[in-house]
């Protein structure tokens, strides 16, 4: 379903993530968020963004049904053309050069995290969400592209605790550690998010655009560094066997069925 797109007062779009129920990650998803941006940039070219979900979920990341068999295949191939379409969406949000603000309207997972991490400014309701990378954990590893990006949002020692052991934080945790900035009443959230990116008036876009690319210029020369890390060794890591044992094991405790494609065995002693 297409995200829906609609102004609030003269120069704020609201954009509303709706590809499905938790807004999993997945090519529809993928596909949605171009054509939202797209559409920011051919009809809403005055506007600043604010990025939000429905109901209780911001973004729950990755469609665990399409990744895990997609990561079990071990194509090397298949897995590095799926993350370069990966990747343009969150550059895509990061890069944008008008004000972004996510209004986190509930919990957001790992790459859902990310998509808010890459907004300008992150405004959360005062409900029990989570927060959470977990993607370690899970058996993922972590692009060398977004742990740039997550650097930046965060600074380097809250990004290594994030990142690398992929605890779930509530809100009060979450606004410790910069994930957060601002924490609203569900009712002020999408209003509170509008203020803020009203705060700078479409005259002044080109100003802000070009202070956030000085301000992003260092890590987008990591990122550049980075995504030579990431093709040389994220497919091999995305379809390691002990991490897609993990992706099984999670995909029992989420879903409390067995995994429909076919999960590698254990090595056995000759």
């Amino acid at each position: 379903m297409a995200w829906l797109i609609e102004r609030r007062g003269e120069h704020i779009a609201l954009v509303t993530m709706t590809t499905n129920k938790a807004n999993a990650q997945n090519p529809a998803f993928f596909a949605d968020l171009h054509r939202a941006f797209d559409r920011l940039e051919s009809e809403f070219r005055d506007c600043a963004v604010v990025l939000t979900g429905t109901g209780r979920v911001f973004s729950a990341g990755l469609d665990f049904d399409y990744h895990f068999p997609l990561f079990a295949r071990r194509s090397l191939a298949e897995v590095d053309a799926w993350f370069d379409a990966y990747r343009a969406t969150n550059l895509r949000i990061f890069t944008y050069p008008r004000p972004t603000v996510a209004a986190i309207n509930g919990h957001a997972y790992a790459g859902g995290l990310i998509t808010a991490l890459d907004c300008d400014l992150r405004i959360a309701t005062d409900a029990a969400s989570q927060f959470a990378l977990n993607e370690v954990p899970i058996g993922i590893p972590m692009p060398a592209v977004y742990v740039e990006i997550i650097k930046y949002a965060l600074g380097a020692p809250a990004a290594a605790e994030v990142t690398l052991f992929g605890q779930v934080y509530d809100l009060a945790e979450a606004h410790r550690l910069g994930i957060v900035n601002h924490i609203v009443r569900a009712e002020r959230l999408i209003d509170e998010a509008v203020a803020w990116a009203g705060r700078v008036e479409p005259g002044c876009h080109p100003a802000y655009g070009y202070s956030k690319r000085a301000l992003q210029a260092s890590t987008l020369r990591a990122i550049d560094d980075a995504r030579r890390l990431d093709q040389d060794l994220l497919a091999c890591r995305m379809t390691d066997l002990g991490g897609l044992r993990a992706h099984a094991r999670r995909y029992r405790e989420l879903k409390g069925r067995e995994p429909p494609w076919e999960v590698p065995g254990p090595k056995v002693a000759e």
